[in-house]
């Protein structure tokens, strides 16, 4: 290992590995990141074992990029272990900054879950009730595998996060300034999220007219209008109340904001913040002020999947958190 560079880990938790891809997705900028870091643990690409990360002095790692949420016994230890061997941590992604779309099992507990899973599919055969074990004896031994918790939690619930970078998975911008503000020395105040203050909207050039709606669209039931605000055309998009830096992509591809990069500096409930902004212009008529329960019921049936729109990333980290259950 070169004296004198940065060394640095990455570690895939509950997530779907495009966070992973992301960083490769930088190009040629690779070469940069060699002249400056080695990796020293990386699972995905190099063989190296948990055994060899816990030998390691504490702070040996000059920063950890960790990708998603805690699902599990074995990404908890992995957290605090690679929280006590690096100087810096970093939740890289939706996932571990939000909890991301695993964190949308939190509608569900343990046993909701496994029963969906190994029990009522359509396609599993499992008439005993067959469902995985933390441990099981077998005659060679003991067998092990990770437990599955009832909640998905995000990196900063299990430990203290240095640094946050947003996006599922983060725009190559982000992930480039990152690694450059890490070169050089120049990070901002701990506990920051590394992309601008504005929202998706500040990033959009589609026109806005502040016009209001009647009807809400799914993606697949309308062909928008290029150059026109999707909200205004009756599609949900999570642009207003979403932190921006990703460059609009999804809306430049006609296709509305789903909100993975977290929300806005000055409402850090999402949700809610979305929930206000649709309300402001959703109406069964433009000049109505006061609706009858009914007429309300009428509007909000429109949108079919409200936790799943407002919180795809965010029901983790959100004042929610997670469904009550009761047995």
């Amino acid at each position: 290992m070169a004296q004198g560079k940065l060394k640095i880990a990455f570690y895939w938790a509950a997530s779907c590995g495009g966070c992973e891809i992301a960083v490769l997705d930088i190009n040629e900028k690779i070469l940069d990141v060699v002249q400056i870091a080695d990796i020293v643990f990386w699972p995905v690409a190099m063989d190296i074992k948990y055994k060899d990360v816990e030998a390691m002095p504490d702070k040996y790692i000059d920063v950890c990029f960790f990708n998603g949420g805690i699902r599990n016994s074995e990404q908890e230890h992995m957290a605090k272990l690679l929280r006590q061997k690096s100087k810096i941590l970093i939740a890289y992604g939706a996932c571990a900054h939000l909890g991301g779309v695993p964190g949308l099992a939190n509608l569900h507990n343990k046993k909701e879950i496994f029963e969906k899973a190994y029990m009522s599919t359509f396609s599993t055969d499992n008439p005993n009730k067959v469902t995985p074990k933390p441990k099981v004896h077998v005659k060679e031994g003991e067998l092990e595998i990770p437990e599955f918790y009832d909640t998905v939690k995000t990196l900063d619930q299990t430990v203290e996060v240095d640094y946050y970078v947003p996006g599922c998975p983060p725009a190559v911008e982000r992930t480039l300034y990152a690694i450059d503000a890490i070169a050089k020395g120049n990070l901002p105040p701990k506990g920051s999220v590394l992309a601008p203050l504005k929202s998706v909207c500040d990033d959009c050039s589609r026109k806005k007219e502040n016009k209001k709606i009647s009807k809400i669209y799914r993606v697949y039931e309308k062909v928008p209008e290029p150059e026109k605000c999707l909200l205004e055309q009756g599609i949900l998009c999570m642009g207003p109340a979403t932190r921006g830096g990703c460059g609009a992509r999804c809306l430049n591809a006609d296709m509305p904001c789903t909100g993975c990069g977290g929300p806005c500096p000055n409402a850090p409930e999402q949700g809610a913040a979305m929930i206000s902004a649709l309300a402001s212009i959703l109406g069964l008529e433009e000049e109505k002020e006061k609706y009858t329960e009914d007429e309300v019921e009428k509007l909000v049936t429109q949108i079919r999947d409200p936790v799943g729109t407002f919180y795809m990333y965010g029901l983790p980290a959100s004042i929610l958190k997670r469904k009550v259950m009761r047995e």
